[in-house]
């Protein structure tokens, strides 16, 4: 058996090979902790919680965003009329279009019932609400066949459910209902409107038909509002919430045409208190777990978990749901804290969708659309940010 062996020069080139590896392990190393201490610097100062303290005097700051139509913002929403109203309402998108901020939905519209419990936020603001009562209490096996039928009429369907008159409501799930009795007191919560447009008479007539079936099956009295009339208030609800479907972005751009390492926003992400989610997206999100901005590639490509490490891109893009937050003017005031940061780190520029530097006056007027969006929402008893703006705004 012949027996090979290697060569002197053989053993030199593996050896110099493991040094070569090793010396671009150390540099990596070395390069990443002094990124790391950079990032760690960039946030050891002490700065207010804008989401937990007092607000505090307002700084100017950048930015502009959609523009306002000031036509609009003076028409009150009861001006409309059915015979105005477009049937069908074209299917509509978070964007950035004109602001209606003087609108006026009815207080008498708006249902008291969720005073009574916690649980119990469906108003008939934007809900079309059936009430079923009964003598006796239905069985869980009836209920259960509505609960099958809730994905049939475009549109969320929730169901709440009493035991008795002085028993409190609860949501009814196909969980919660295989573990109850029954109740006697049902109410049906079919969604008016969400961002692929307004509910359609015929699945509104679908909806009241099920549940005078099911009244009749069961022996119970049914209560159903007008299919017309509330279809007529779906289709506003629908216009009022394009009007202030707005998002408000600030995008870091890299200069001279360089790019971004995925590993240092990745890093910088993390540091600042982003999630990377399996979709591609940072989100930063509040005790409560809600979303209150998110992190997202300039360049088409998403940021998936395992192509941060080779990925580069031209900028990012923080961008702000502005319906669907809370405390918008703090929670923009954080965003616009952190997008500084970023751009001062990757050494960036901050820019608007026209690729424009961002001037101060320009970020403070993007703060007051926001500021207008969310009290004109309130007015008309959708707070931004509440359970039933987020089911609303999805």
């Amino acid at each position: 058996m012949e027996i090979l062996s290697m060569s002197d020069l053989q053993i030199s080139l593996i050896i110099i090979g493991i040094i070569v590896i090793a010396g671009v392990v150390v540099f990596n190393w070395v390069q990443q902790l002094r990124y790391r201490r950079k990032v760690q610097a960039a946030f050891d100062h002490k700065h207010d919680d804008i989401l937990l303290d007092d607000p505090i005097s307002e700084e100017p700051f950048q930015r502009i965003e959609p523009k306002f139509n000031k036509a609009a913002a003076e028409m009150p929403f009861d001006t409309f009329t059915a015979a105005e109203m477009p049937v069908n309402e074209p299917k509509r998108a978070p964007a950035t279009p004109p602001i209606q901020t003087a609108v006026n939905i009815p207080a008498s519209s708006v249902s008291t019932s969720s005073a009574a419990s916690p649980l119990l936020d469906y108003d008939s603001n934007t809900n079309y609400i059936v009430n079923i009562r009964s003598e006796s209490i239905i069985p869980n096996t009836h209920i259960a066949k509505l609960l099958q039928r809730k994905f049939d009429f475009g549109k969320p369907v929730y169901w709440l459910g009493q035991q008795d008159k002085n028993e409190p409501w609860e949501e009814i799930t196909n969980e919660s209902n295989v573990d109850s009795d029954g109740y006697s007191h049902l109410k049906g919560c079919l969604q008016l409107a969400d961002r692929a447009g307004a509910i359609s008479e015929v699945n509104l007539s679908k909806f009241r038909d099920l549940v005078l079936d099911f009244a009749s099956q069961t022996h119970a009295t049914a209560e159903c509002p007008d299919i017309v009339s509330t279809h007529e208030k779906a289709v506003i609800l629908d216009k009022f919430c394009a009007e202030v479907d707005v998002m408000i972005g600030i995008n870091i751009i890299s200069k001279d045409n360089g790019a971004f390492v995925g590993t240092k926003i990745r890093a910088l992400a993390e540091a600042s208190g982003f999630k990377l989610e399996p979709e591609g997206v940072f989100k930063y999100r509040d005790d409560s777990n809600n979303v209150l901005f998110t992190l997202s590639n300039y360049e088409s490509s998403p940021f998936l978990p395992e192509n941060m490490k080779s990925l580069t891109t031209h900028g990012v893009t923080f961008l702000l749901d502005v319906p669907r937050v809370a405390h918008g003017e703090r929670v923009f005031d954080q965003m616009t804290h952190l997008a500084k940061i970023f751009s001062n780190t990757l050494g960036g520029i901050m820019v608007d969708d026209n690729r424009v530097p961002l001037s101060d006056s320009g970020i403070q007027r993007s703060k007051q659309q926001l500021i207008e969006i969310q009290t004109s929402m309130k007015k008309n008893h959708i707070n931004a940010g509440s359970s039933s703006a987020l089911r609303l705004f999805v």
